[in-house]
């Protein structure tokens, strides 16, 4: 059975960092692209970063480059999400993704997890 379960996300203040953690179970973790997405009240779930499986392919959204890093450790099943100078507009539910490709679209991904809070202060 697929999991994937995200951990690091909480209260932060305006320019400070985060790093959220997905640990993926019941697959071949490196056979897979895994993606964040984010969703904020009110607001449709956005793609922010993405990982091809061997690392080689990152992509970014506009708002987050520069200041956020996807990276992975195949070796523990795991992919991160480095957030930086971080601002109340990233406030939002953070999602990991397990996909065909990196890709900047939800229907790339096929399995999801249950999300982690991030609320970043002014």
């Amino acid at each position: 059975q697929v999991q994937l379960v995200e951990s690091g996300g909480g209260l932060v203040q305006a320019g400070g960092s985060l790093r959220l953690s997905c640990a993926a179970s019941g697959f071949v973790f490196s056979s897979w692209a895994m993606g964040w997405f984010r969703q904020a009240p009110g607001k449709e779930r956005e793609f922010v970063a993405a990982i091809s499986r061997g690392s080689r392919v990152i992509d970014y959204a506009d708002s987050v480059k520069g200041r956020f890093t996807i990276s992975r450790d195949n070796a523990k099943n795991t992919v991160y999400l480095q957030m930086n100078s971080l601002k109340p507009d990233d406030t939002a539910v953070y999602y990991c993704a397990a996909g065909r490709a990196v890709a900047g679209t939800s229907s790339a991904f096929d399995s999801w997890g249950q999300g982690t809070q991030v609320t970043v202060s002014s």
